[in-house]
């Protein structure tokens, strides 16, 4: 990549592991684009599968493949490539992902509209079935619990533009110079959750985030980890509690712990039937005992908070049933992360 290009408006960001043939598939949707102003930034965490060989990559403007010799988890990887990126934007796109082409003429439209906004979270539908949603931003309940909003729902439950607690990994946005303030991912996490804590943190300095219906891409959605696999229930159960602890001002962790303790039982009980009880124990487990390295000072600890509890309440979900039916958690706009000079939406 030559140093002296111009800077482009966004550097997206492919984390890599044994991706097998979604990669290609990622990197031509991104070939596509109609918005031609960003680079292309693949770190691949040591794959074996031969995904990042033979990658045609001649159809994007600029890329740069980052090979790490070890596996540093999606949290390390995209840290590193952030450091490397130089949009004003760094926009992430899991491997399993595709855009569609008019993903970053959107993301523009939305920055117009919303222009002291530094978070964006952009609509995913399943890759593989055709009329169901994989997400609608994160959604965080009060009680510690995140859920991927809208995952498995019909598209017809797409909510319309507004605010909700955090982007998912697999397609977010952020405004780079925030995101490298903020330390970026935690990467003790490894994988899973990191998004959702970074979304925590972002909420506690003030800044929303906010869903863009018509920023579409298509994901498969576990489709490389596995969606319940035993990487994805003990990593899962086990940063949920560090998320929680590590980031929740103390007047509501004593509010919200009973609920905590037990929907965690409950979460327990379900997994005996399901089989998922091992994996999800010994994430909790592991997550307790974690607790003392978590809470330390860290270039990833909250910021000072910098909204008031009540707004900070609002912006998570307080009934555990949205949860069981994984129900989008986006809320209105408020006037004043508005524009004055707001353009209306595309036509869906």
């Amino acid at each position: 990549m030559s140093q002296d290009q111009a800077q482009p408006e966004f550097s997206i960001v492919i984390v890599n592991y044994n991706g097998g043939d979604y990669i290609e598939g990622a990197l031509r949707s991104l070939a596509r684009q109609t918005v031609r102003d960003f680079e292309v930034i693949l770190v691949d965490n040591a794959s074996q599968d031969g995904s990042i060989d033979g990658l045609d990559t001649s159809a994007l403007p600029a890329f740069e493949l980052m090979r790490q010799s070890t596996n540093l988890g999606f949290a390390a990887a995209n840290n590193l490539a952030a450091k490397r990126g130089r949009g004003r934007w760094l926009v992430l796109l899991n491997p399993d992902a595709e855009a569609a082409d008019d993903w970053l003429a959107q993301l523009k439209r939305g920055f117009s509209r919303y222009p002291d906004v530094k978070v964006f979270a952009c609509a995913q539908f399943d890759l593989h079935h055709e009329g169901q949603l994989d997400g609608a931003g994160d959604a965080y309940l009060a009680f510690g619990i995140p859920w991927r909003g809208g995952f498995g729902c019909p598209a017809g439950n797409l909510p319309d533009e507004g605010t909700c607690f955090s982007p998912c990994g697999a397609s977010a946005v952020f405004d780079m110079t925030l995101f490298l303030e903020h330390g970026g991912f935690d990467e003790r996490f490894f994988c899973y959750c990191e998004d959702v804590d970074l979304g925590f943190r972002m909420q506690l300095a003030g800044e929303p985030c906010v869903f863009l219906p018509d920023a579409v891409v298509h994901h498969a959605g576990g489709g490389l980890a596995g969606r319940v696999s035993e990487f994805a229930l003990f990593h899962g159960s086990r940063n949920r509690v560090w998320a929680y602890f590590k980031n929740m001002p103390l007047p509501l962790l004593v509010l919200t712990l009973p609920g905590h303790l037990g929907i965690s039982i409950y979460i327990l009980l379900r997994g005996l039937m399901t089989g998922r009880a091992r994996d999800t124990w010994r994430g909790m487990i592991a997550g307790v005992q974690g607790l003392g390295d978590i809470l330390r000072p860290s270039p990833w600890s909250p910021p000072s908070r910098r909204v008031s509890l009540i707004d900070l309440s609002r912006a998570m979900a307080w009934n555990p049933l949205r949860i069981t039916s994984r129900k989008p958690h986006v809320r209105p706009i408020p006037r004043q992360a508005a524009s004055q000079t707001s353009q209306p939406r595309a036509a869906r």
